[in-house]
């Protein structure tokens, strides 16, 4: 058991959760990972070691396990003859699995920096995991954001705990957006990278316009209108064809 971190282990698992806005189960899982690498840099990384975190009491145990076999290999640390006392023992046959605790071992300054690294990557994947499942199903729909910053002529926009890239050309011309500012976008695209998810925003697609009258027109949201196509000159006028009952009509709005 490491007892430094018996009594801290979950209450560090729901901060870090309630911080990531994510599963407290992924911090536990990445705190078991950190253990587990440093116990086999100690005790040698040729060995099947699992570190175990009890939800309830935060206890932590290290095993070593081994499996049962009828003659040793190459991977001999990480087997047990069926011929030996404690497989006989247990009647254990071949390719049963026995575990063994190991000793606590002592994270040290060192030890403790590693821990970190592989937790905090731990937490990005699944932080990063959350966001592209919460933006995949958002394509064409209009989320709200803050202006964070300017980048390379794109605006970056904190659509809550997310980044989102809202391009030059997507802009709306003439528009010039300032940090702090909040705007309303409409997602166009969604793509999982290995730097993370990436989703693009736009101002001037044609379906935005669309999408913020079936908001904003209480008989567009009901079905009572239906929409059939939109023209838009970003910034300046658009075209909306739609019908309504037995009529067609075409509306000139500000754009």
């Amino acid at each position: 058991m490491i007892t430094s971190l018996n009594k801290e282990a979950l209450q560090v698992a729901e901060a870090v959760a309630r911080e990531k806005d994510i599963d407290p189960e992924e911090v536990l899982i990445a705190m078991e990972e950190a253990i587990q690498k440093l116990a086999r840099t100690k005790y040698g990384v040729e060995n099947d070691i699992v570190a175990q975190i009890d939800r309830k009491s935060g206890e932590v145990t290290i095993e070593r396990r081994l499996t049962v076999v009828e003659e040793a290999s190459e991977e001999s640390a990480k087997e047990i003859l069926i011929s030996d006392k404690r497989v006989q023992e247990q009647n254990l046959k071949v390719g049963d699995v026995i575990t063994e605790p190991l000793p606590p071992i002592n994270f040290g300054r060192v030890g403790a920096q590693a821990a970190r690294q592989v937790i905090s990557s731990r937490v990005r994947t699944a932080e990063r995991k959350k966001q592209y499942e919460e933006f995949k199903d958002k394509i064409g729909e209009i989320v709200s954001g803050v202006v964070k910053r300017l980048d390379y002529g794109n605006y970056i926009i904190d659509v809550g705990r997310t980044e989102c890239m809202l391009r030059r050309d997507e802009s709306i011309p003439r528009e010039i957006l300032k940090p702090g500012d909040r705007v309303r976008c409409f997602v166009i695209d969604v793509r999982e990278e290995t730097r993370g998810p990436q989703i693009f925003l736009s101002r001037s697609h044609p379906d935005f316009m669309a999408k913020l009258f079936s908001q904003e027109v209480p008989e567009i949201y009901d079905g009572a209108i239906e929409i059939l196509s939109v023209a838009r000159d970003p910034g300046s006028r658009a075209k909306l064809l739609y019908v309504l009952r037995t009529a067609v009509l075409i509306l000139l709005v500000p754009a």
